[in-house]
């Protein structure tokens, strides 16, 4: 297995190298954003990890340009900053996880671990759902309502996808919750409806007809039926 990083602290990047190969795994270690993406080249590495304060560009602007090339490469950001800003800009750009530091590099490890399993399992999707004038397609990432391409983060994208595959049933933000995120940020329950509301509007907003819908107490559902 190898691993991307991007960290510019010399010495938490030799510990975080060395644990790692002491685990088996390739290291490959950068210092700079900018010069990381220059190298970089796609699913080259099975997963990455970003600081986001590094030097040229930052890690956030790193993670948007890997997800440029490359849709599937798990990616991992870590920040000295717990900001839920700083969370919800890494999930847009197409972080798949975030860890606050200090962190003990055994959750690294565990968080790794379960990404990498995530990967390996063999997906079976669907290649196209359809509910009423919305087009969902899985494999391509995209989204299409009237015919026209709506543009959504990967976050966004993961969301329509797990209220798509619900059918219609109501999920609660728990649910919602633990689908669009292996561990949970530190937060309430209110980031799930920051991502709703950013869904609809996008989705809805231009649209008689109204698909994501709200079950007062209970929680949300994609249907074009009230």
């Amino acid at each position: 297995m190898k691993i991307l990083l991007l960290e510019d602290d010399f010495t938490l990047s030799k510990e975080i190298s060395a644990f790692f190969t002491s685990k088996e795994f390739e290291c490959v270690p950068y210092y700079d954003g900018s010069l990381l993406l220059k190298k970089y080249f796609p699913y080259e590495y099975d997963l990455i990890i970003l600081d986001i304060n590094v030097p040229g560009i930052n890690g956030i602007d790193v993670c948007k340009g890997i997800r440029e090339i490359d849709k599937k490469t798990p990616i991992i950001m870590l920040t000295a900053f717990s900001e839920i800003e700083d969370k919800l800009s890494s999930f847009d750009n197409g972080a798949d996880d975030y860890l606050v530091k200090p962190f003990h590099f055994d959750e690294l490890y565990a968080r790794v671990q379960s990404l990498l399993r995530r990967k390996e399992v063999p997906q079976q999707t669907e290649s196209k759902i359809v509910i009423k004038d919305l087009e969902i397609f899985e494999e391509d990432m995209k989204v299409f309502r009237a015919g026209e391409e709506i543009k959504l983060t990967p976050k966004e994208f993961k969301l329509i996808l797990i209220l798509a595959h619900a059918k219609g049933k109501v999920l609660s933000k728990q649910f919602i919750a633990e689908k669009l995120w292996d561990y949970h940020i530190e937060t309430n329950q209110n980031t799930i409806e920051v991502y709703i509301n950013f869904l609809r509007k996008k989705i809805d907003k231009e649209h008689d007809v109204k698909l994501l819908r709200t079950k007062v107490g209970y929680g949300y559902y994609l249907s074009d039926q009230e």
